[in-house]
This record gives structure tokens, C-alpha cells and sequence, in this order.
């Protein structure tokens, strides 16, 4: 080590890799809550089973994206009932 340089320590310790199954979990968790959201403008009984089942998935496979996953059952419960609402209201079809 000469007189004028300084070395610098790398840590990791501020933030880890993110393990390929919690991207998964969270890209899953995602299209549950977008899914759920849905159900707003089209058809609540057939989106909100795959919306559930998406997030479902996204519960067993993570535990850092549980704050996501909950986010989206209750957007989707909210989005369920207000858009089945809107859809009798406007004389659409439920499914």
C-alpha cells in the first residue's frame, strides 16, 4: 500500500441479492393486485378467482412480499364487490 492511496471496503450487507423465487412471488403478486383492480370494468366473478389464485401462489412462495400480497386481496375484495355493484347497476353481465 503506497503512502497517498486509500482502499475502500465493499459490504453487501446494505441490501442482498433478491432470490429468483421472491421476484417471482412479487411479479405474481402484481398481476394479482392488476387482475383485482380489473374487476372495476370487466366481468368481477370470472376475473376474482384468478386473482385470489395469484395471490395465493404469491403468498406460499414469499415472505418479503407479504405487504404486496396483502395489498392486493384487499384490492381485490374492494374491486370484487364495487365493480359486481357497478355491473348490476349499468345491466352488464356478471360473468
Amino acid at each position: 500500500m503506497s503512502v497517498g492511496s486509500t482502499e475502500r471496503s465493499v459490504s453487501s450487507s446494505a441490501r442482498e441479492s433478491i432470490r429468483p423465487a421472491e421476484a417471482v412471488a412479487g411479479f405474481l403478486a402484481a398481476s394479482g393486485l392488476f387482475i383485482g383492480c380489473l374487476e372495476l370494468f370487466y366481468r368481477p366473478f370470472r376475473l376474482v378467482p384468478v386473482a385470489v389464485v395469484l395471490l395465493l401462489v404469491a403468498t406460499v412462495m414469499s415472505r418479503d412480499q407479504q405487504r404486496l400480497v396483502k395489498i392486493g386481496f384487499a384490492a381485490a375484495g374492494i374491486c370484487f364487490v364495487a365493480g359486481a355493484a357497478l355491473q348490476v347497476i349499468t345491466h352488464h353481465p356478471l360473468y
